[in-house]
This record gives structure tokens, sequence and C-alpha cells, in this order.
């Protein structure tokens, strides 16, 4: 069957640009502005952001790297087959149309005239041996993709999975699947061949980034001759450099910051996301095994209080995995509430007393401590672990927070926490698998706990092969309850992401699946 773009995600998150108005504050104007025109004629621009970093697996730009692809998307560097619309719906991008041939396999049409920054043409084979690499490298993509051949003529190329794939489009939407010249390979610092806006010319992993525009960009014009994206995981060195007039645009600007910038002389621009602040219980910790461990740890965290206060608004209280503004999301399920004295009962029907007086629980001789492992390069994620240790502690628990940028080598030791926070976008291909296979399965990539549920398992069956979107939201809301009502993750809350630039800069837009940032729009303003 022929089919229109128009796989709609579900998703119809509220996109909003608004112009706030800041000044550099003593009432005096910075004169500095990178955005401008230098004395060289070339148009430059500086993007200071705190999530560029080996930390956040993000080590360089190659899409085939743990999770660099987000760096390829995010800066211009590298397109994907299909994008999202603001409202979440599939539209073409390297390709132009598509094919549901069968259940198994589908056919794909390039667009013409699209060549990478290496010169070559952007042809069905090119796209064969990204994809065929890919999945050979990238064990998380293989997983999603599940694709047994590819087949490329001319301008087309041919996936067939091994098995039914309904959001095989969405998952060639993953930054993963920025499509590169595999001709020309990936240098030892991670650079690559895309067909982006700008092209990759220098890389410090965790400290910079040098792009310059790509003057043979098929889809209109870049705004900027030259960029440097700056890794600056400090949020008051991110807050001086934008007021001094180091950098043009930043994202991840702590909130405390923002009162600095609302003023004509930059531009905020909103989106709500379904990134989620959340904590994995690690099923392998003996204390975490308890069910009144994990019962009593979600009924005392403070998710309206950490919003409200430490967030200053600039988030959403979580119920389950994604955010209301998704059919399958927000009061779609239900979970523990906030309430600290049903947690204090709860612990003492499991026998968790404090029978020394010391303010934490003991039990069989040992205290009710948790290992709280987070990082700080998300300033919410450091925040949500105050939190947390502040409210636990009330109902008698020891939570001990070990922040720290060597996360993703700890989660991976079983032994060494019991709770780890981390904060993900659940839902970046507007369909609520994602998350599942992701996180919750026994062969999910990332399921840090070890969770297990049989129940989860076999909905999943049942999710992999259904296209009717209808029933994929049933079985979401089913899958979010049955991992909920074992307190597998607590969710806390979603972002409301910002970006802040200089308000002589246009086209920096925050968008809901959090990937496009630098883009052929991005300019100097009029």
């Amino acid at each position: 069957m022929k089919n229109k773009m128009r796989f709609t995600a579900l998703f119809m998150a509220a996109c909003l640009g608004t112009g706030l108005l800041a000044g550099c504050g003593a009432g005096e104007k910075d004169t500095k502005d990178t955005a401008k025109t230098e004395s060289t004629g070339k148009k430059t621009f500086v993007f200071g952001d705190t999530t560029f970093n080996p930390e956040n697996e993000e080590p360089d730009v190659n899409p085939h790297n743990a999770y660099a692809g987000w760096a390829c998307i995010r800066y211009g560097v590298g397109e994907t087959l299909f994008k999202y619309s603001d409202s979440m719906e599939i539209q073409p991008w390297l390709a132009k149309d598509y094919e549901n041939v069968d259940e198994l396999t589908w056919k794909i049409t390039l667009q013409d005239g699209v060549k990478f920054s290496s010169g070559r043409a952007l042809d069905g084979q090119a796209v064969k041996e990204c994809l065929e690499h890919l999945i050979e490298v990238h064990e998380r993509a293989k997983g999603d993709l599940m694709i047994d051949t590819i087949t490329a003529e001319g301008q087309t190329v041919t996936i067939k999975t091994t098995e039914p794939k309904p959001t095989l489009l969405n998952y060639l939407s993953d930054p993963y699947g920025c499509i590169i010249d595999m001709e020309a390979g990936v240098t030892e610092d991670g650079i690559v061949a895309g067909t982006g806006p700008y092209i990759a010319k220098s890389l410090v992993s965790g400290e910079q980034l040098n792009l310059v525009k790509n003057e043979e960009y098929w889809d209109g014009e870049p705004g900027f001759d030259e960029i440097t994206v700056r890794t600056i995981s400090d949020g008051d060195t991110l807050t001086m450099a934008l007021q001094s007039g180091e950098i043009d645009a930043a994202y991840g600007m702590p909130y405390a910051s923002y009162p600095l910038f609302e003023n004509d002389d930059y531009t905020f621009s909103r989106c709500a996301t379904s990134r989620a602040f959340f904590a994995h219980m690690n099923f392998e910790s003996p204390v975490i095994q308890d069910p009144a461990v994990r019962k009593a740890i979600a009924m005392g965290i403070d998710k309206e209080g950490f919003v409200n206060t430490l967030l200053d608004g600039n988030g959403y209280p979580a119920v389950g995995t994604y955010p209301d503004s998704f059919e399958f999301g927000g009061d779609a399920v239900t979970t523990e509430t906030y309430d600290a004295e049903g947690a204090k009962k709860v612990l003492e029907e499991a026998g968790w007393v404090d029978e020394d007086g010391d303010g934490i629980r003991e039990k069989d001789g040992k205290d009710l401590t948790i290992r709280w492992l987070t990082y700080p390069s998300r300033q919410e994620l450091p925040l949500l672990a105050e939190s947390a240790q502040a409210t636990l502690k009330e109902i008698g628990m020891d939570v001990q927070i070990n922040s720290t940028a060597d996360h993703n080598s700890i989660r991976t030791d079983s032994t060494a926490w019991d709770v780890y926070a981390s904060a993900m976008v659940t839902a970046p291909t507007g369909d609520p698998e994602y998350f599942f296979t992701t996180h919750c399965l026994d062969s999910s990539v990332v399921n840090n706990g070890k969770y297990h549920s049989d129940k989860v398992e076999e909905l999943e069956k049942e999710m992999a092969k259904t296209f009717d979107t209808e029933r994929r939201s049933e079985l979401a809301v089913e899958m979010q309850q049955t991992i909920l009502d074992d307190n597998a993750f607590v969710f806390c809350s979603h972002l409301k992401m910002s970006m802040i630039s200089k308000s002589s800069v246009k086209g920096l837009t925050a968008h809901p699946c959090d990937f496009y940032e630098i883009t052929a729009d991005l300019a100097p303003a009029e």
C-alpha cells in the first residue's frame, strides 16, 4: 500500500517561542556580539551547551557511536531519512516518499540532488552502506530496527525486517539514523561527512566543535559562515559567558539565571518535551528487592516540591513515563503520590524500624541506606538528588548521593548503587514503544536495574507487531501501569526545554523531540 507522510505520533506538544527580555547586569549593555559579521566578512555564531560531552555518551559527532547521533543532528552535521514536525508527525527529510510493501518490507525513495559534505551524491547505495554499518556496530539500533536485508537501486533503498516493524520510520528518525558517507569514513576525532547545513572541521571531545557552512547544502542557505559549539558544563560559567558575549546562545542554563536574560537583549524559545527525570531501581540490590522499600521511595519523593521550588516551575510533575500531551501519558496511569506518613507506615509494616533513635530505620541489624547514583551535566539531576535526600530522610532513609561524571561506568556495576537517577526523552520517536525496548526488557541495552516482568515481556511482543496506533496506546498504558505497580521506576518530572539566544540571532527554536537545534534557519536577525 502507498502511504502519505502522516504517521501520527499522538504527541501534540505546545511548543512556544517567545521573546523575553533581559540585561547583562549593572545596567551596562555589552557591545561584544560574535553573531555579527566580523572584520573578515564572515558571519559567526558561538553556542554554549552543557550536555555535549563523553559523560552524556556524546564524545563526538559520529552517529554510530553511543548517543553521539544527538550531537550530529543537533549541530547540523547530519540528517535522517525522516524527521518530526512540531506536532511530532513523521515527515520526509532525506527521503521524499516511502511504500510499505508488506509487513516486512519498506521501499524508501530518496531526495534528488543531495550531496554529502565529502562531495559524494546521496543515493540508495550510500544509505545501504550507512545503515548496514550502523546495525553492525550499534547494539541499540540493531535491536530497534530489526533489519534483515537492505537492497539499493538508484535513488531507492528497500529494507526488509526480520519481523513486522510498525515503527521502522520512527526509529530511522532517531539521531543514530543520521545518514553519513561510509566511503569518507570516520576520523580519529569522530568527525563524519553528513548532509547537513554545516560541516564539522575540528573537534576536541568534551570541549569544542568547529563547524563551517556547507556551501552545497541542498535545503536552503545556512545563515552563518562559521559556528563554534562550546561545552560549558558549569552553569555559572555558562551564565557569565552569555552575559559577557563570549557565546551567542545557550542550552542548559541554570533556572536561577533566567531572570538575568528576561530583557530585550535576549530571546527565549521554550517547548514542552517528553524528557523525564526519573529513578531506576536496582533489582540486584538486596535493599531494593524489598517491595516495601521501593514503594516507600515512590511515596517519599515530593515531585510537586521539586518542580515548583527547585526547578522554579520549569517542568511538569510526572505520573508515569510520558507527559499528558500524549494520549497514553499523564493521568492515563496512576502511581504513588507524595505521602510521608503513608511511607512510614509501609516501612513499619515491613519491619523497618528506628530502634536506636538516630532517625534512620534498621532491619536485621542493617541501616536503611540508599546509594543514589546520578550525574551533574543535567542541572536538574543533582537538585533531584538533594530533594529526595531531604524528603526520604523524613521517613527514615539515609540517602547517600554520588553525583559523578563517571556514572556510565558505575551504573554497569550492580553492586555499586541502589537507585540511579537519569534523564532521557522517553518518546523521541513520538511512539510509546521506545522507552520499553530501551529500559524495561530482558534484552534492553539500558535496563540498568535488571528489571524483569513476564507481563511486560508479553505485552511488548504484541506491541512490536501492532500497526494500529489506538491499540499501541492501550498497550502503552498497560505496560506503564505494570512498571509503576512494581515501582521499578519513579518518574519525577518532565522538562520544559528552553534555549536562550541574543536578540541578534534568529531561528534557534526548541523542538518537542529535542533533536533539532542548529539548522539552516539559524541566522543573524535582520
